[in-house]
């Protein structure tokens, strides 16, 4: 690719940890292959009590509440959306939105992100682009994850690009120079699942695992889990937390030693993926950055060095690079790579849905 593209766009993010609506708006320029960005505004709006907790069930609901979900969550998405443009003064060529995870078997040729982006562009007034990932999947990938070509052209300068959110997840170049990238274990879903037991929505700095201990029966079973001995491309689900990592700790209510036993297991088993020789440099984002305790645990496990960067990039990085992926599909360019979810071949990946003007009407 020769031309020149120069697209200003809009992500939208929120992941499994259910800790806000993340939106970032960016400008991207492509001189001769090469992806140049800046960020021109970013805010993370909670989550209204209501529509929280219907997340949280969402996937314990029927066939037909779960598609008024879908509808209700897209128009309360494409309300944020215009609530952001007005305050940011931003003129975004497309919204590029993720939707949020109910369901995630790939191995089943099923995923399934509600956010409808029908509602999202009629509530928003800006062409919408979502349902990122069921191209991959249709053609045998993971569909998961999606960040990794947004890692390799927009912070390339990395040897690795560690997310911390509800799964964590790295990236990073191999031997051949591919992108390699996977998810590495559960981290803030199980951690937030684990607080909620004590009336807590999550573990603060990593206070409570601080004050544990590690239980090393409990850490030697979830080192065992077979997931950890597959090789990528992989990607991980709610539905391995439920069936391979909560029955582990049974109805326990010494919450600190499970959240230090887990972060210890995490922690371990994100070692393990960056074993490549030497020191190297890691970007290190996602809410989990925040957690000190943790951060702690990664660092006394792991010889690389890592880099927290200004909480811009912390809590946005995954809005910025979905704003990115609806920018190479805006222009029909592959946004999700066969080497890092085993797909057959490279995918565009997205749903555009227009939005129509007063003038179109």
């Amino acid at each position: 690719m020769t031309r020149r593209i120069e697209i200003k766009g809009i992500g939208v993010m929120s992941g499994t940890s259910l800790d806000g609506v993340d939106i970032a708006c960016c400008n991207f320029v492509c001189d001769d292959g090469n992806w140049d960005w800046t960020p021109l505004a970013g805010n993370i709006y909670p989550y209204p009590h209501e529509m929280l907790e219907r997340l949280k069930h969402s996937h314990e609901l029927n066939g037909h509440d779960l598609a008024q979900l879908d509808v209700d969550y897209g128009r309360f998405l494409g309300g944020l959306v215009k609530k952001f443009v007005a305050e940011n003064n931003c003129k975004p060529a497309f919204v590029a939105c993720h939707g949020y995870t109910v369901f995630h078997e790939p191995q089943k040729g099923l995923t399934l992100q509600i956010g409808s982006g029908a509602q999202i562009a009629a509530a928003s007034g800006i062409d919408t682009i979502c349902d990122f990932r069921t191209a991959d999947v249709a053609n045998g990938g993971n569909g998961a994850p999606l960040v990794p070509i947004g890692d390799k052209l927009l912070f390339g300068n990395f040897a690795y690009c560690l997310n911390l959110g509800g799964f964590a997840n790295i990236s990073y170049d191999n031997a051949e120079d591919k992108r390699v990238a996977f998810d590495v274990c559960p981290l803030n879903i199980v951690a937030n699942t684990l607080t909620r037991r004590i009336g807590l929505e999550y573990d603060k700095n990593g206070g409570l695992g601080r004050k544990g201990v590690v239980d090393k029966e409990l850490l030697a079973k979830l080192n065992a889990i077979p997931y950890y001995k597959q090789q990528p491309p992989k990607s991980l689900g709610r539905e391995f937390v439920d069936a391979e990592i909560l029955p582990l700790f049974g109805q326990r209510t010494d919450i600190e030693n499970l959240l230090t036993t887990y972060y210890r297991h995490a922690a371990y088993q994100i070692s393990c993926a960056m074993a490549s020789a030497g020191k190297s440099s890691v970007l290190v984002t996602g809410g989990g950055a925040y957690n000190s305790f943790f951060i702690e645990c990664l660092k006394s496990a792991t010889p690389h060095h890592l880099e927290i960067p200004d909480p811009v990039l912390v809590e946005l990085k995954e809005a910025i690079i979905f704003a990115f992926l609806g920018a190479l599909r805006y222009y029909g360019l592959p946004n999700c790579w066969k080497t890092v979810t085993g797909a057959v071949c490279d995918t565009v990946g997205g749903a555009v849905y227009h939005a129509f003007k007063k003038s179109d009407v």
